[in-house]
């Protein structure tokens, strides 16, 4: 897998959320290339890369993945359970990017595997404090798992 860029794939089908993240993102002075994918089954084809996914110069593998529990096609906990399924893939590091506190909810993602379990603060400066800290953990500091294309 080539990190060189790394890539974040942000899988959200709200357009409100995806436009504060992208915000959050210059606003803390983060410049990591963001996809977006608005359905679960995208953020599979993404992963995959078939279909509008395919050309991985334009659609890199991701070094992390923000994942939206509810959205259309597939939920987040489908795409979850799909790519903890997939051997070249189930390392890849995936935070739960949500606007649930339901305890089944938490409970879930990290029986299937989830990495980190963040719920989408309200206020847009405690987004971008959120959108730093995770460049600085998940960027910077974590080592990340090694890939085979």
């Amino acid at each position: 897998m080539n990190t060189d860029q790394q890539t974040i794939l942000l899988a959200e089908d709200d357009s409100n959320q995806v436009l504060l993240i992208r915000r959050a993102l210059r606003k803390a002075n983060l410049t990591q290339p963001l996809q977006v994918v608005t359905n679960g089954e995208a953020a599979i084809s993404y992963l995959c890369g078939e279909g509008d996914y395919a050309d991985r110069k334009s659609y890199p593998l991701p070094m992390l993945v923000l994942l939206d529990l509810k959205m259309p096609r597939k939920s987040g906990f489908e795409v979850l359970e799909w790519l903890r399924q997939q051997p070249e893939l189930k390392r890849l590091p995936v935070i739960v990017l949500t606007t649930s506190k339901e305890k089944t909810d938490i409970h879930k993602a990290y029986d299937l595997g989830v990495n980190s379990y963040l719920v989408k603060p309200v206020a847009f400066n405690d987004l971008t404090a959120m959108v730093k800290l995770l460049d600085d953990y998940w960027v910077n500091l974590n080592q990340q798992p090694f890939y085979t294309d």
